[in-house]
This record gives structure tokens, C-alpha cells and sequence, in this order.
């Protein structure tokens, strides 16, 4: 079986990480149109890659939770069967143990340089303008999709849906295109795994509610028999 899995916030959320959809519309405090625009970081970029860098000191202190690790199981399982696509810029899927896994709004572990083009895994602050390793720029920002920007490599992930067997979402909104539109471009049976209630689930085939950290171990045991 060809399997592509979508994850998004609602996955993460459960390790305690947050969302943009919390309450009061914020983000840690923030406007997300204050800190994840190309407008944003050129009008304040200090206080742009002050939050990102403060979101990537606190990625040590959350950790994968069951649902994670059950899909590191699946993929150890499936190999290249399973096309895993994260909304989520944390690192969880691949501490868990998942060893493909397609950021489609970037990492927030990596820095993309603007003059050369190049991108490095990042783990220090970005604040103080260090040099690319590439070319010696000191233009590294955020190696994440802002809003306004188009997604990573998404014709990849239009060839797996409309060739998979079985399109899986988890923990996201159905809200936010591209990844609204999954639903519509697999060709296979699709399947909603979601806590929240309000999301769209009229467009699946099938659709479970509750925790991800119960629903995803539960449907993986399934799958692998």
C-alpha cells in the first residue's frame, strides 16, 4: 500500500508546542503577520529573527510524542511506501525516528542564505548576522515559509497523492492552501485523523476524532497488521 501522511499543528501541539491558531489568533504573543511575512522581516528584522530564534532554543525542551513515533514505526515498516509531508517547521518526526520526512513550510532548524541561495542546518541564533558558510554573506534568515511564499517542492507531493492508495491527515486544520487542497488531489481513499471538531471533515472519505497520541499509534497497529 502507498501511503502519503499529512501532519500538522495539532501534532506537534500535543508536545507542547504552539500553534498559530491559539487563542486570540497569536502565536507566543505575536501577530502572525509580525513575524512570518517577507514584509515583516524586511521592515523589523531583529525582532523577526529574535522569535525564531527563541523558538528554536525551546525545540530541546518539548519531545516526540506517541503519534510521532508510531509514524517512524510505519515509515520502518513501509520504507519508501510512505510519503511523509509536515506542515510543522519543529524537528519531532525526525527525533522520533522518521528518516523522510518533507517540510513543505521549511525548518526551523535550517537558515537560507538570500545572496547565494545556499541553505545549512542551523541551531544557533541568527540575531547577530553570522556569515553564510557558503559564500561569507551575512544574509542567513529563517529557512521557513512565511506567508505570502510559496511552499517547498510541491510538485513532489502532488505526483504521491495522485498515486497513492491512501491519503492520511492529522492534526490540521484543513484550512490553509496548498495543503487544503490534498484532500482533493489524491486519487485514493483518504482518512481524517483530527481532535478538532470544527475541521472539514465532509471532504474524507472517513474522519476519527480525538488525541493524536492515541489515534495515530492505533491506526498505524492497523495498517501493520
Amino acid at each position: 500500500m502507498n501511503i502519503v501522511v499529512l501532519t500538522g499543528a495539532g501534532i506537534s501541539a500535543e508536545s507542547g508546542v504552539p500553534t498559530f491558531r491559539d487563542a486570540d489568533g497569536l502565536w507566543e504573543g505575536h501577530d502572525p503577520m509580525t513575524v512570518a511575512t517577507p514584509e515583516a522581516f524586511a521592515a523589523d528584522p531583529d525582532l523577526v529573527h529574535r522569535f525564531y530564534d527563541e523558538r528554536r532554543a525551546v525545540l530541546p525542551r518539548v519531545q516526540p510524542n506517541a503519534a510521532h513515533r508510531a509514524l517512524a514505526r510505519l515509515e520502518a515498516a513501509l520504507g519508501d511506501d510512505l510519503h511523509l509531508v509536515t506542515q510543522n517547521v519543529d524537528d519531532l518526526h525526525e527525533r522520533a525516528g522518521s528518516r523522510q520526512v518533507h517540510h513543505m513550510h521549511g525548518r526551523l532548524r535550517a537558515a537560507w542564505c538570500t545572496a547565494c541561495d545556499s541553505r545549512h542546518d542551523w541551531g544557533d541564533p541568527l540575531l547577530d548576522r553570522p556569515p553564510c558558510p557558503t559564500c561569507g554573506s551575512r544574509t542567513l534568515r529563517p529557512d521557513v515559509v512565511w506567508f505570502g511564499e510559496v511552499p517547498h517542492d510541491m510538485d513532489v507531493v502532488e505526483e504521491r497523492l495522485w498515486a497513492c492508495d491512501l491519503f492520511v491527515s492529522i492534526g490540521t486544520s484543513g484550512l490553509v492552501h496548498p495543503a487544503a487542497a490534498f484532500v482533493h488531489w489524491s486519487r485514493g481513499d483518504t482518512l481524517e485523523l483530527n481532535l478538532d471538531a470544527s475541521a472539514g471533515s465532509t471532504d474524507f472519505a472517513r474522519s476519527r476524532r480525538g488525541p493524536a497520541t492515541e489515534l495515530v499509534p492505533a491506526w498505524v497497529d492497523e495498517v501493520l497488521g
